[in-house]
């Protein structure tokens, strides 16, 4: 059973960009999921008080490393530009919802987001706003994974949600191998030893150094945001080992 209030005060959930694509083709934004998205991210917000930082991916769109013959910096701006796109579309959503936003971009466009700026991320966080990072880390050769742990150790968020489209972390694709083991609690080099495809190892390295837990879950499932906030034995826990401590929920 959960808890019966949040363990969590501050989160930040990472998105790849298919959260935004309709299921049927896979590509691009749709309003239906963008929308319904934003309905779940406004409930964990609203009634729970939870203070939610949004790292967005841009896969939908354009995916960097699919275009070998192009220069991989060039590439990977675009990827940057990418992810602007599926922020604005998000910030609209919430906006319809009735949540307030704001969009912070690691690449300078002031007609359309605030520049990255931490301490002021944090106060808009404070102040009840759901703030949604674009840009990437405004370098190429970056993942959107390694922005969202080294944004979520910025703002001081307790932990990292990634949503997925499996329920958890398994040893083996749970797809081609359906007796794949799900993992309920990993520690973080155990993941980077077997080369689990959950976060780039640059990713959790990071929060392995900084004790920063992440939670894996099925993001297509309705509720499962709030579930994670409130404690839902659901998805995966990387973390420390218990002799380290976790951190989950501290």
């Amino acid at each position: 059973m959960g808890s019966e209030a949040p363990i969590y005060r501050r989160v930040l959930l990472k998105l790849s960009g298919d959260a935004f694509a309709s299921p049927e083709l896979g590509y691009g934004i749709s309003p239906e999921a963008t929308a319904g998205l934003a309905r779940q991210l406004a409930e964990v917000t609203d009634h729970l008080q939870i203070q939610l930082a949004v790292v967005v991916g841009g896969g939908n769109i354009w995916r960097g490393r699919q275009a070998p013959l192009m220069d991989r910096s060039r590439a990977d701006y675009m990827g940057m530009l990418a992810t602007v796109m599926n922020a604005l579309a998000l910030q609209d959503a919430l906006e319809q919802a009735g949540q307030m936003t704001r969009v912070q971009t690691a690449i300078h466009m002031a007609q359309i987001a605030e520049p990255y700026i931490p301490l002021r991320a944090i106060r808009h966080l404070e102040k009840g706003r759901v703030v949604i990072f674009a840009g990437g880390l405004g370098r190429p050769y970056f993942s959107t994974d390694t922005t969202a742990a080294q944004i979520a150790l910025e703002v001081h968020a307790d932990a990292i949600l990634k949503g997925t489209k499996v329920d958890g972390i398994y040893d083996a694709d749970p797809v081609a191998h359906p007796d794949a083991h799900k993992f309920e609690t990993i520690e973080y080099t155990e993941v980077l030893t077997r080369g689990l495809e959950v976060m780039d190892a640059t990713a959790i390295s990071l929060c392995r150094d900084n004790r920063l837990s992440i939670v894996v879950f099925d993001l297509r499932q309705r509720g499962n945001i709030r579930r994670v906030v409130m404690g839902d034995p659901i998805g995966t826990l990387v973390a420390a080992s218990q002799e380290e401590g976790s951190g989950h929920g501290e």
